[in-house]
């Protein structure tokens, strides 16, 4: 059984456009940012809204710069918040070859300043 899950944004095989991925735990995150060249994750918690108000805007942004997106709450795998420092939530960790290269924890961000700020780092 694997630790990464399908949310209900994501896509079937209709070719509609998939959300981001919803890791388990920090195994599942391991190996999603293992997967790809650039990884762009949200650290969320429940009921928090402004997250919930980013998941599309990180969608968007990882189709719009060919990265991968992922979800994953630390709550549910508590090592997370030490091992990546949360303070606050959405934290955006950005991934490149499978190692963390930046980090912002500034609430909402609109697309355009989220996806240069992605490309600050990858191209």
């Amino acid at each position: 059984m694997s630790n990464t899950t399908v949310g209900d944004s994501e896509a079937g095989g209709d070719g509609s456009i998939r959300g981001p991925t919803s890791l388990a735990d920090g195994d599942a995150l391991d190996a999603f940012v293992a997967d790809g060249e650039a990884a762009l994750v949200e650290f969320y918690t429940n009921g928090c809204s402004l997250c919930d108000g980013m998941k599309p805007v990180l969608a968007n942004v990882a189709r719009d710069l060919g990265v991968d997106a992922g979800l994953i709450n630390p709550r549910d795998d508590p090592p997370l918040v030490e091992r990546f420092d949360v303070r606050s939530v959405p934290l955006f960790v950005l991934f490149v070859d499978g190692e963390p290269v930046a980090r912002r924890a500034e609430g909402f961000v609109p697309g355009d300043e989220l996806a240069a700020w992605v490309r600050e780092h990858v191209e």
